[in-house]
């Protein structure tokens, strides 16, 4: 008998352990790095990491390192050497793009070119699991185990860092929940064994499961949903979707947990200070270092499935959630338009959507 966490574990305490601005160790062909997160790492911790000697690294995206005229040399990602005189502000400055346009000229940056990037590419893939800037610090230490060990750091392979596979979803309870479009409704919680957030599922009626489902995927947004904001349209979505299931007497919304296109509340508010600055969403994310889109789509239509769900009709107006769904198996037979919530604050959100994301408007 065991107690000790299995590697999805060991990979959520890493997570949080990043949130903290504690560092972890990753491992891989028999070489391995300290990693702290660059938006996370305190003055104190910057300083022992640098009393290591070596030479520490500050890993970035290629949309990151573009943005900064760094050379990419390992393709999506940029290893760039940390000067001797490397302060706190230094090194916010290259993770963290708000002050771009006050201070454009970062370097000149030098980045490596020899070596591998395995253990640079994972610690970008948790911090971006963990929601935060994806930049970190590496540092190679020669036995990754024994430091991690002498310092009680979590450690894990990289390859459990970037690991791509879908999390299980266990459904954990479901209870009526009359609603203002249909006193007929049911809220199902389904919760990730990789410690993510929960997602929620707003089933109305009673859907016929050998029959297309009206469905919609939708990602939560505390701004639009809760808040009204206008600067998108995914309150308005939200609110018509519901209200077309309550019309039609039944319909499954998914609600799922990636805010700000799977970049997290904080990263979505750091993108909307980059729109006052002139740049278009798609532009914003990758100044910060993000793709133009990271949500997982496969937790939607996997919720669908242990709902009993093998076909929608799907309320979007995004072709890509139409194919991946497809692509996860289960048919859409009906694209569903839902056309609402356009105003003077979001109309060249919606413009760029459609232009660069491919949106149908």
């Amino acid at each position: 008998m065991s107690f000790a966490p299995d590697m999805t574990e060991r990979r959520a305490r890493a997570r949080a352990d990043l949130r903290m601005g504690v560092p972890v160790v990753l491992c891989a062909d028999g070489q391995g790095a300290v990693v702290i997160a660059a938006e996370t790492v305190d003055a104190a911790r910057l300083a022992s990491l640098k009393a290591l000697g070596g030479e520490p690294v500050l890993a970035i995206t290629s949309w990151r390192a573009e943005t900064l005229r760094a050379r990419a040399y390992d393709g999506d990602v940029a290893r760039v050497a940390l000067p001797s005189d490397a302060g706190l502000a230094w090194v916010r400055s290259v993770a963290d793009p708000a002050d771009d346009l006050r201070s454009p000229m970062k370097g000149p940056l030098r980045t490596l070119r020899d070596g591998g990037a395995d253990l640079h590419r994972a610690a970008i893939a948790l911090t971006k699991a963990a929601r935060l800037l994806p930049a970190a610090l590496v540092l190679s230490v020669p036995d990754a185990g024994a430091f991690a060990l002498a310092h009680d750091l979590t450690s894990l392979p990289a390859s459990a860092a970037v690991d791509t596979s879908l999390a299980a979803l266990s459904p954990v309870i479901s209870a009526r929940l009359p609603l203002d479009v249909s006193e007929a409704g049911r809220l199902h919680i389904f919760r990730p064994d990789d410690g993510a957030e929960e997602h929620y599922a707003v089933e109305i009626g009673m859907p016929d499961r050998n029959k297309p489902v009206l469905s919609r995927l939708h990602s939560a947004c505390f701004t639009g949903d809760l808040l009204g904001s206008l600067k998108c349209d995914c309150g308005p979505q939200l609110r018509g979707a519901l209200a077309q299931m309550g019309s039609e007497g039944a319909g499954v919304l998914l609600y799922l947990n990636q805010e700000g296109r799977g970049i997290g509340l904080a990263n979505k508010m750091r993108a909307y200070s980059l729109q006052d600055q002139g740049f278009d969403t798609v532009e914003a994310n990758h100044r910060l270092g993000f793709e133009d889109d990271e949500r997982d789509f496969r937790i939607g239509a996997e919720i669908l499935k242990r709902m009993g769900f093998s076909s929608v009709r799907l309320m979007t107006n995004n072709p890509a959630k139409v194919s991946r769904m497809e692509a996860c198996g289960v048919t859409v037979t009906e694209r569903v338009p839902l056309k609402v919530g356009e105003n003077r604050h979001n109309h060249h959100y919606l413009a760029t959507k459609a232009a660069k994301s491919g949106h149908l408007l």
